[in-house]
């Protein structure tokens, strides 16, 4: 089992480009557009094996269940994500007890994955943000 986090654009916004497209003879990428109005501009999955490291680094909700927390942006998340990495890299030792002992979450593949997504929220800072779990 495994977290999945998206960063997406709103629906309305790829219908207004769809529509720009079609005023600008673009009829393929309109179409392409009206057919995949949510478009995903981040996607990643990580194991739940490190729910606890994440609860510990105090960005378990921040990347589990950010909607308990009222975060619906990712503008909201790159305090929290800032804030829990700087933690996870000031004291590796502490994190690197919660690795799973199946080798199925580790801290030295945590620590990447949190980098990512949170370069990926200040990339793109008005994405709705999205978790399956």
């Amino acid at each position: 089992m495994s977290l999945d986090v998206c960063l997406h654009r709103d629906e309305m916004e790829f219908l207004i480009a769809a529509d720009w497209c079609d005023e600008h003879g673009y009829a393929e990428a309109a179409a392409c557009l009206r057919q995949n109005a949510r478009v995903e501009l981040y996607d990643s999955n990580i194991t739940h094996n490190l729910t606890r490291m994440a609860e510990a680094a105090g960005i378990y909700q921040a990347c589990w269940r950010p909607e308990e927390i009222g975060v619906t942006k990712a503008k909201q998340l790159v305090p929290l994500l800032e804030e829990g990495l700087r933690k996870l890299k000031e004291d590796p030792e502490r994190y690197q007890q919660f690795n799973a002992s199946n080798g199925w979450g580790l801290y030295e593949h945590f620590v990447p994955w949190v980098e990512a997504y949170l370069a990926a929220c200040r990339e793109h800072p008005e994405a709705d943000v999205s978790v399956s779990r």
